[in-house]
């Protein structure tokens, strides 16, 4: 067997996520870190002091690093106002491109980088780290054996207490901004189907800590005749749910309740013809470690595979910026009181 392809890497942004993307490669070493950018120099430098990467460029330029370097891939860890000028820069200089959630920071910029590397031929894909989770893919094989036949609704009550301090606090649409796109993102990937329209309505409690709205509901209207339910707060203080929210999903022969980590219930029907049906339990199959799971460790693996294999991530800019869309169009519903057609 061959060995892997060894990939030359550059990573532009050194702030706190960067971490998470440099201890991912502690177990992949086939992947060499050849620059680190930040607007900040001190920051590459201490990251390369913790990380050992003290034969990294270390530079405040990436358009510099990147000719110095010729990369082959371009790590996109800065801030999302910057995931514009990082992607295209990168695609320019004929990297692909792997970048932090979201997308962009804009719609309009989603679709100009979009546009940008399907003229340039490279890969541009987004991390969604919470895909790359057993228990979500344990939820998706259900679905897809058709265990409670043809899904009709999705439901997640995402509600956390967060206390960030700083930036956050002073946000406008934080809930929707800065958490909702990992929640739409699995519902769309546990529907396995695309937003259609969106009507979303938010508040900011008393009591909440936040100077803007940090609580949302929202409806969105699917593909496939679905529609998903999301309820969520920023400032819910007690009975915490799961960072990956907790989820009800209905289908026309039973229903699966999943509280975001390890607990997955699943009821189907057994026998109709009463006022109830008659349900039997089903116990979830197991997913297999190795596969798709790992978090950044494994979207990044699975990045550099696809890569190899000629073929394209789950989270490939075409397709991500669909999940981007329900976020801005949520927004823009909020602001207008307005149901929206969701067009990408």
């Amino acid at each position: 067997m061959m060995p892997p392809t060894t990939w030359k890497v550059v990573l532009a942004g050194c702030g706190g996520i960067s971490r998470a993307w440099l201890d991912a490669l502690k177990n992949l070493p086939h992947i060499k870190i050849v620059g680190l950018v930040d607007i900040h120099p001190e920051a590459a430098q201490k990251r390369a002091q913790e990380y050992g990467l003290e034969t990294a460029l270390l530079s405040d330029d990436l358009a510099a690093t990147l000719k110095r370097t010729s990369p082959d891939v371009v790590f996109d860890c800065a801030v999302p106002e910057a995931h514009y000028s990082v992607t295209l820069t990168a695609l320019q200089h004929g990297c692909h491109v792997l970048g932090e959630k979201p997308l962009a920071d804009t719609m309009a910029h989603a679709r100009e980088m979009v546009d940008a590397a399907q003229k340039a031929g490279k890969i541009f894909a987004v991390i969604q780290n919470r895909r790359y989770d057993a228990n979500i893919r344990r939820v998706r094989q259900l679905i897809e054996t058709g265990s409670i036949g043809q899904i009709t609704t999705l439901y997640s009550d995402f509600f956390i207490g967060a206390h960030f301090g700083g930036f956050r606090d002073r946000m406008r649409h934080v809930l929707l901004l800065d958490m909702a796109i990992h929640t739409f993102d699995a519902a769309r990937f546990l529907a396995g189907a695309d937003p259609l329209t969106a009507f979303c309505h938010e508040w900011n409690p008393a009591g909440s800590w936040y100077d803007h709205d940090a609580s949302a509901d929202a409806i969105f209207e699917m593909s496939e005749g679905i529609h998903y339910g999301y309820h969520g707060s920023w400032c819910a203080e007690g009975l915490n749910t799961s960072w990956n929210a907790a989820w009800r999903i209905i289908g026309t022969r039973g229903s699966i309740l999943w509280d975001g980590e390890e607990t997955i219930r699943v009821q189907r029907v057994k026998k109709t013809g009463g006022f109830f049906s008659e349900w039997e339990e089903v116990e979830p199959a197991p997913w297999n470690a190795t596969e798709k799971t790992g978090g950044h460790a494994g979207q990044i693996r699975d990045f550099f595979e696809c890569l190899e294999n000629n073929r394209l991530p789950e989270t490939i800019c075409t397709d991500n910026i669909k999940s981007l869309a329900m976020v801005f169009s949520a927004i823009e519903s909020a602001e207008t009181g307005q149901r929206i057609e969701i067009r990408v």
